[in-house]
């Protein structure tokens, strides 16, 4: 996989765990759950909160210190998407077409540990 499609995810699945900390209701709780397959990968971040009235239309004045995650989210993935149940939660899909990079193959390979 290229290297630009891994940060594209990374920063995007970042930017969707930092608001269900912040917005995620009581215990600030949250699941991630991840696929890959099919030239792309799916990612589903859920929590316990309310949800978001809407997308921002533009990005905020660089003044303003908070209200850019969706729209970065937006900017890098290729689908999102909420889904939001009353009194249940919300969950963010972020969907990325994967992209392939000929030159990955001819690197060592590393393993990360979370």
């Amino acid at each position: 996989m290229s290297e630009t499609c891994i940060a594209d995810m990374l920063l995007a699945v970042s930017e969707a765990c930092s608001n269900a900390v912040r917005h995620g209701g009581p215990a600030n709780r949250y699941e991630v759950s991840a696929a890959i397959g099919y030239g792309r990968c799916d990612v589903r971040v859920a929590d316990s909160g309310d949800g978001l009235p809407t997308m921002p239309p533009h990005f905020p004045p660089p003044d303003t210190e908070n209200g850019r995650g969706l729209l970065i989210m937006r900017s890098v993935v290729d689908e999102i998407s909420f889904g939001i149940t009353p009194g249940r939660g919300t969950t963010v899909h972020l969907r990325k077409h994967l992209a392939w990079d000929d030159s990955a193959d001819a690197r060592p390979r590393e393993l990360a540990a979370v």
